[in-house]
């Protein structure tokens, strides 16, 4: 096992482009007068310009976005002092860590001094290079002056993560365990096990978030550092007791916390039963904690354990603060990181602990449920609501503490700005869930006895976005909603086949066959019907019994859109319904259609599905710009798919010329609009950004879509139908949770459009 280990990791660094990091171009480079600009002779102007005021290198240069690791590799993980070189691919990995969670850049510098004045010199020579320094595996106690000269000389952001990044993060951990046991931070008793960079910085910051100095004992590998010792130095001696223990095992007897930096094996399960009612072990040795989570856990029922490892609960992991106390303090330029920073993180962090966990996070730690309690006291590195929570805390501290020169005036934009730098831009759709927070619906849930249907419609009751109505077996959903922590008290739950409801499908039944007896439909065959679920709901919205119905994760597209069409019915005047998916990039918001219904549309259908498709677009806010695609662009191919979408086009153009689209054309053209001038300036959407895209059939949509899905590229919400008479809307199959509250946001604004339509009718008689 350990000798696979050690191929996976060397086969990962070395295949492929050695290393974790690579440099790319952010600016046009294709042409002769890019490459002019970017260098010889345009690039003269900027450099004049920093020449006269420096700060405007932040204005033409990559500085206020990058950042230098940088280390000596004298006390690298739990490697120790392999030398410079030899700690590279971690500085690498540091600036991987920088870049896919806070956006940041990265160069990676590896110094080969140990003497700490000349490794100062190093770093303030090269400084002017970068927006801020994080200063990584160098030992103590050459650690602290080499931070602390540098944040004298020096006015961008610094910070030895070893020390700071462990200090906020654990602080977090300790202040929500310290609420989970109901024990005030000024009244509990510290130990800390190790005396290192780490141990004294987590020190002083738990004493800056309030605990008593007199409550804080720190030993090191000789014992309790005590006034009785004469080997300390100048760092250990401000944590020197008095109290009467000088062994670990005597200075944890009754202690609430213990927080341990040092190495595995020195915790024994006698240790922790020897604590406090309710203590809280921070075993944060690297690799193997100091005492194995397994024999810390069977030690005692009330104990609140964390680690710094992935594959327990509650990890403590610097990578929860450094980029986004780097991306807050970059994007405020300020000149440094202050206490008041590292303070407004650590409690960002926790309050992040507190809040309800989303499904993308669920989902990447294979659990079911995750809420703030013992097993659960500080996020997940993975959660991506960390940037817009943490670097908005830090950039305000800097402000507050007079330490920004760029303060930010709009913090909502702000947001913005970090969910896009991360491709987390999704604008629309919290949009709508607040349209949809003003005026819920009533929404039939068709599998009410699937777990992700279960989930997303708690959370859609706890936010306001609809009134949940259930179809399931009331056995079968207890059950789930046991075993998977779901709060859904009160909820109303249909049980279509039990006895009571024989009335209401009698009554279906009869409309059901009013509306389709001369389709040779009977009573007997529409009361079979009442007992599916997607025909008994869909009768509900029907009747007005509800507003809007969901269905489809595990309900085969044909089974649904049935009685859909059965019930409900087209909108007047279409021959046809199609699908739209909404796509989000990090390029902006697109439409996608159809990606649902029509295999092999014809020229009407595809005029029909581009009427539609201009209708909905208009209802998420947004002006329609589309393009009808194909596999070639105006008239270079006569027969065929590009035919029959020229036709189309010349139809809408004629009949509909409100209708901003063009085509047929190939995606490139439809994306770019440069390359659309210069070869096609005659085109109807000429110097206009498409943003819908009408697709030539069903095969190219999905694909499109999907693949920009699996790669990473997007995100996307639908297929949200366009064609029905009512607010129903099928999912696909095994649809995430995330998935079925969008749809269900949209299907509540769209019972309210056909709300205001009904209004609009009766003031219009």
């Amino acid at each position: 096992m350990e000798n696979s280990k050690r191929a996976d990791a060397l086969n990962y660094h070395k295949n492929g482009r050695p290393g974790k990091i690579q440099v790319v171009p952010t600016k046009p480079h294709s042409t002769q007068r890019d490459l002019s600009l970017a260098y010889s002779p345009g690039v003269a102007i900027p450099c004049l310009e920093i020449q006269k005021n420096l700060q405007d290198a932040y204005e033409y240069t990559a500085k206020g976005n990058l950042v230098a690791v940088i280390s000596n590799g004298t006390a690298v993980l739990g490697l120790g002092d392999i030398g410079a070189l030899a700690g590279k691919p971690v500085m690498e990995g540091k600036g991987l860590l920088f870049k896919i969670f806070a956006d940041i850049d990265v160069f990676d510098i590896e110094v080969n001094e140990k003497d700490p004045e000349k490794f100062v010199e190093v770093v303030k020579a090269i400084a002017c290079t970068f927006g801020g320094i994080n200063l990584e595996d160098i030992k103590a106690p050459e650690c602290f002056y080499i931070e602390e000269k540098l944040k004298e000389v020096l006015d961008i952001p610094i910070m030895h993560d070893d020390q700071h990044g462990t200090a906020i993060i654990s602080g977090a951990a300790l202040i929500n365990s310290l609420e989970l046991v109901k024990k005030k931070i000024d009244q509990v008793r510290i130990v800390v096990n190790g005396a290192g960079a780490a141990a004294i910085a987590c020190a002083n910051l738990y004493i800056k978030l309030g605990a008593d100095p007199k409550n804080v004992v720190m030993a090191d590998s000789k014992g309790v550092i005590s006034l009785r010792r004469n080997d300390l130095n100048s760092r250990k001696i401000p944590f020197a007791t008095s109290l009467p223990c000088n062994t670990l095992a005597e200075a944890i007897k009754d202690a609430d916390v213990f927080l341990g930096l040092s190495v595995e094996g020195v915790l024994s399960q006698e240790m922790v039963r020897s604590m406090a009612p309710n203590p809280i072990v921070f075993a944060l040795a690297n690799p193997n904690p100091e005492i194995p989570y397994e024999e810390a856990m069977a030690s005692r029922e009330d104990l609140i354990f964390a680690t710094g490892r992935s594959d327990h609960p509650n990890q403590v992991n610097n990578v929860l603060g450094f980029p986004y106390i780097f991306r807050g303090a970059l994007d405020v330029r300020s000149t440094g990181i202050n206490e008041e920073m590292k303070v407004a993180a650590v409690h960002a962090i926790a309050q992040l602990a507190k809040a309800a966990v989303p499904e993308v996070v669920t989902s990447a730690y294979d659990t079911k449920h995750l809420s703030f309690g013992r097993q659960y006291i500080i996020p997940k590195p993975l959660d991506p609501r960390l940037l817009i929570t943490v670097a908005p805390a830090v950039a305000k501290a800097a402000m507050e503490s007079g330490i920004a020169r760029k303060p930010i005036s709009d913090w909502d934009q702000y947001a913005e700005d970090l969910r896009q730098r991360m491709g987390l831009d999704n604008k629309l759709i919290r949009g709508l869930v607040e349209k949809a927070k003003e005026n819920p619906k009533r929404v039939v849930f068709a599998e009410g006895n699937h777990v992700n249907m279960l989930k997303a419609a708690q959370v859609a009751r706890a936010e306001g976005i609809c009134i949940p109505v259930l179809l399931g077996n009331e056995e079968r959903f207890a059950k789930i909603i046991a075993e998977n922590s779901i709060d859904l008290d009160g909820a109303e739950v249909i049980n279509i086949r039990h006895d009571r409801e024989h009335a209401r499908r009698v009554k279906y039944a009869r409309m059901l066959t009013d509306k389709r007896q001369r389709e040779g439909m009977t009573f007997n065959e529409a009361y079979e019907r009442m007992f599916d679920r997607n025909y008994f709901g869909m009768m509900m919205v029907e009747t007005g019994e509800a507003d809007a119905f969901i269905t489809g994760v595990y309900t085969k597209y044909e089974d649904a859109i049935k009685p859909a069409i059965e019930i409900g019915g087209m909108r007047e005047g279409l021959k046809h319904i199609a699908g739209i998916n909404i796509v989000t990039t990090k390029l902006g918001t697109f439409f996608f259609a159809d990606t649902m219904v029509n295999n092999h549309p014809s020229k009407e259908t595809l005029i029909d599905i581009a009427k539609l498709t201009y209708e909905t677009v208009k209802l998420f806010n947004t002006k329609p710009v589309m393009a009808m695609l194909s596999y070639s662009s105006f008239g270079e191919r006569n027969v065929g798919s590009p035919a029959m979408v020229r036709e189309a086009i010349e139809f809408l153009h004629e009949h509909h010329p409100e209708i901003l689209i063009d085509g047929e054309m190939q995606v490139n053209f439809a994306l770019d609009k440069e390359l659309r001038h210069e070869k096609y300036p005659f085109s109807k959407i000429d110097g206009m950004n498409v943003n819908t895209l009408i697709f030539p059939n069903l095969s190219s949509a999905n694909i499109s879509y999907k693949l920009m899905l699996e790669i990473g590229m997007s995100e996307t919400i639908g297929p949200i139908q366009m064609g029905l008479n009512q607010p129903i809307h099928i999912l696909n199959v095994e649809s995430s949770v995330r998935d079925i509250l969008n749809m269900v946001t949209i299907a509540v604004i769209d019972a309210q459009v056909e709300e205001q339509k009904a209004i609009a009718k009766v003031e219009l008689v």
